[in-house]
């Protein structure tokens, strides 16, 4: 299943919850899921609630199902809890690193300022957006993307505030990874047992 490049506000709808990786604070929007018959409300099956909570994750975090079924088996062979361990491989990808520090907007803005060459990791510029981030890690746009206009306004206007386990200094601007996140840092509302319910089962 590849990402999703769809209408976003129109994920954020069927969730009936903010998607913050995927589309910024959408106050003001419908909270009725999508489509002609979006105000009736059916009961969900079992499946169906630990696909939507599965679903979750691959919208917020922009990663192709092939992409998060390799998560999860990471995340397992990782000890502790199997829920934690995704949210933290998730939330520990560049991509996602660039948007908790306000250098874009959402995920995939992130995604693409990495993709064009616009980030650096400790001086050295990183064009993999699933590069995994290490306790340390010194992060900025690169001498000729200081000035890139998406950065300059989302560290203005961030679309969440700062997480804990990020350092930020706005004016030159550079982020620290100063520890692993926590799963009181993650922004989605997310029941990730459903997720490892849910690949448990389908494996």
């Amino acid at each position: 299943m590849s990402r999703y490049t769809g209408p976003r506000l129109r994920v954020v709808r069927r969730f009936q919850q903010q998607i913050p990786g995927l589309a910024r604070k959408s106050d003001g929007v419908r909270t009725n899921p999508p489509g002609q018959h979006g105000e009736r409300r059916t009961r969900m099956t079992d499946y169906r609630l630990r696909l939507e909570e599965k679903q979750k994750l691959r919208y917020n975090y922009g990663v192709t199902e092939r992409q998060l079924r390799k998560y999860f088996r990471e995340a397992k062979r990782i000890k502790g809890d199997t829920g934690k361990n995704l949210l933290q491989l998730l939330e520990s990808r560049l991509d996602s690193v660039v948007f908790r520090l306000g250098f874009a907007p959402t995920i995939p803005a992130a995604r693409q300022l990495v993709s064009h060459g616009h980030i650096a990791i400790n001086g050295s510029r990183v064009n993999i957006p699933s590069f995994v981030m290490h306790v340390g890690d010194v992060i900025t746009p690169t001498d000729k993307s200081k000035t890139h206009p998406v950065i300059i306004e989302t560290v203005q206007n961030p679309s969440l505030s700062l997480a804990d386990y990020l350092d930020l200094d706005e004016k030159k601007p550079e982020g620290v990874f100063k520890r692993e996140p926590e799963r009181e840092d993650i922004a989605l509302e997310v029941l990730e047992n459903f997720v490892v319910e849910y690949y448990s089962r389908v494996a």
